[in-house]
């Protein structure tokens, strides 16, 4: 599933295209993706001005001049795929309808946006854009890693006494919005700390320290346009390419790169889900 970065690399690239301009129709090819789409969707984008692109955790958030927000989730395999219009040297013509296009926005521009999603994991809603923090998906969302309210004194209160795998507590969305799989894996390693540690038995200095690799990990990543795993590309085709620099995310068996340490890769599954570290330099 395209985690934080994908999602505001996806959100980046649609932003030239979308905010500022108006959608001159919306065709909705299916009644559903993971969920219903709301009512009268098409009916209800037609026509709307998109006057700002939005991230809030892995949703895109478009707000529109109508008074609604419409909110897009990628899920395992959606693509939103830009064509019609030119990046540079460069123009996208447009493609002949695929199977798994399942919303498809006609910008008044001549752009076309279309949202392709082969797993139908994908969702979309609309949401009154004043009450949008009110949304059973949001609602209870932490704050954004990259964002002031994520700071060294507020992670130190929500580990404190914590009895679960700090793996596990890092990807608690109530805690920090955002972090998937992958960047926590490098995360911790960055920081040296063992994924199955309780949060609550580690010290307040090293908590605090999580902070500004959480950060400088996931800026690295939109840098690097994400990271390119299965289906995940970015708004114009192309590929992320941070999976190039991962230093222990799916690397079992490979040599640890911290220098001076001759321990390998290792890979344990937590909730489920793979966890990836070196035995020697994560405690």
């Amino acid at each position: 599933m395209p985690e934080l970065p994908e999602v505001e690399t996806v959100r980046a690239g649609l932003a030239p295209v979308m905010e500022g301009q108006v959608i001159a129709r919306a065709d909705v090819n299916r009644p559903d993706l993971r969920w219903p789409f709301p009512d009268r969707m098409a009916e209800r984008l037609q026509g709307a001005t998109v006057q700002q692109l939005r991230r809030r955790s892995k949703y895109i958030l478009a707000d529109l001049n109508t008074g609604e927000t419409l909110l897009i989730h990628l899920g395992m395999s959606g693509r939103m795929l830009i064509s019609g219009h030119t990046v540079g040297d460069f123009h996208h013509a447009h493609p002949a309808p695929a199977k798994h296009d399942h919303v498809v926005f006609h910008m008044g521009q001549g752009a076309r946006i279309t949202f392709n999603d082969a797993r139908r994991f994908g969702a979309m809603d609309l949401m009154n854009t004043a009450t949008q923090d009110e949304h059973w998906l949001v609602r209870d969302l932490g704050p954004e890693p990259l964002g002031n309210a994520l700071n060294e004194a507020y992670l130190t209160t929500k580990l404190k006494g914590k009895n679960t795998p700090i793996k596990t507590a890092l990807l608690d969305q109530k805690i920090i919005a955002g972090l998937g799989n992958i960047y926590v894996c490098e995360v911790l390693y960055r920081a040296g700390i063992h994924p199955a540690r309780k949060a609550g038995r580690i010290s307040a200095a090293r908590v605090a320290g999580l902070v500004p690799i959480i950060r400088d990990v996931l800026s690295e990543a939109i840098a690097a346009g994400g990271s390119s795993l299965k289906d995940y590309r970015q708004a114009d085709g192309e590929l992320g390419y941070f999976q190039h620099g991962f230093q222990v995310y799916d690397r079992t068996g490979q040599p640890c790169q911290t220098p001076d340490c001759s321990g390998e890769i290792t890979r344990i599954v937590q909730s489920g889900r793979s966890s990836f570290f070196c035995p020697q330099c994560q405690r």
